[in-house]
């Protein structure tokens, strides 16, 4: 009988919560090389913003660190799971630590052993790597690496490299028993409402957590209930890369709608009145407009502006903004100072750096 690991109880009271979760980005200096001053600096940013959790060696943190000419993936991971520990240690505040794991089902494998001996929760599944296997090839691929680490089900959007996954996909992934979460990011309304068909007839709603991953959408999503079938299901928080730029704002939205929530939705036209602002600053950064293209450098220029980070380098040399993103990204900083945490970061980025 195959045994599947379990998410300790901390960890599983913190996702169930509902919590903040930012998509790790990479620091880079000007010669492509790992700069780590600048990163554990951003990993006690999320930690300090008041994130439930962070997510590293996922999309935003690049897919090339995997490559062994950055050989990027284990240094980065070690660094994000130290810093953590470190915060831990001083504040007892418990952070849940997500990695990003991907490949073939070998490398997902070893990726998933490295993961949860450098002490991370779970595994962020990407299936990129199996784009044209059926529905039991990518349920056995999700077994196997299941019994490495508890798994956090991952919708990536087909623009960045994701594939469609089915509902009978979603309802047989939900069987899974270390199955223990799920990043819906499909950018899609009829495709995110298969995942909670998927959950909701499972009957394991009570057991599986939601988090969205839709950036176009984010407010939305963490608003609403979606009554589907024999249960009602909802996404209890985010884990979003829009998260991974001014994270102490998004912090305080999520604290909004929580308690716009526990209050019978009282104040819920207010919250949703801040949805288009968002998704309009997320179009730019993400680069919407050219389809994703310059989604991790749109970041990267947040980052860069605040001093997070020294450029906006991507270990692809070609990666960049697109034609016309800088001026839309100027655009949306002058006209969303209130979705900004400029002053917060001003005040501790030197300590942060130290």
């Amino acid at each position: 009988m195959v045994r599947y690991p379990k998410l300790d109880l901390d960890a599983v009271r913190v996702l169930q919560s509902g919590v903040v979760i930012p998509a790790h980005p990479l620091a880079l200096n000007a010669q492509r090389k790992l700069d780590e001053r600048r990163q554990v600096a951003l990993t006690r940013y999320y930690c300090e913003a008041g994130s439930g959790g962070i997510a590293a060696g996922v999309h935003t943190t690049q897919f090339a660190i995997r490559d062994p000419k950055f050989g990027l993936f284990e240094p980065v991971l070690r660094l994000v799971a130290c810093t953590i520990e470190e915060f831990r240690r001083s504040t007892g505040k418990r952070l849940v630590k997500v990695a990003g794991v991907c490949g073939p089902t070998l490398q997902a494998i070893r990726e998933a052993q490295f993961a949860r001996e450098t002490g991370f929760d779970l595994g962020l599944l990407s299936l990129t790597a199996l784009a044209h296997a059926p529905d039991s090839e990518l349920i056995a691929h999700c077994r196997a690496v299941g019994q490495e680490i508890p798994l956090f089900g991952f919708y990536l959007q087909p623009a960045v490299g994701g594939r469609v996954l089915s509902y009978d996909f979603w309802r047989q992934f939900c069987e899974i028993e270390s199955v223990a979460a799920i990043k819906v990011a499909p950018f899609n309304r009829y495709q995110t409402i298969e995942v909670m068909r998927g959950l909701a007839e499972s009957g394991r709603s009570s057991e599986i957590v939601l988090y969205t991953g839709n950036d176009d959408n984010i407010i939305p999503d963490l608003l609403a209930d979606f009554a589907l079938g024999p249960a009602n299901v909802r996404f209890a928080g985010g884990l979003l890369g829009q998260w991974a730029v001014w994270t102490k704002r998004a912090v305080e939205l999520f604290n909004d709608i929580q308690h716009c929530r526990h209050e019978a939705g009282r104040g819920a036209l207010e919250i949703l009145a801040r949805s288009a602002s968002l998704t309009d600053a997320n179009a730019a950064l993400f680069d919407a407009r050219n389809q994703f293209a310059g989604c991790i450098s749109g970041l990267h220029e947040i980052l860069r502006r605040q001093g997070f980070l020294a450029g906006r380098w991507c270990l692809d040399e070609r990666e960049d903004l697109s034609p016309g993103q800088l001026e839309e990204i100027d655009r949306v900083c002058a006209s969303y100072s209130d979705l900004q945490d400029n002053d917060f970061v001003k005040q501790n980025l030197d300590r942060w750096l130290s």
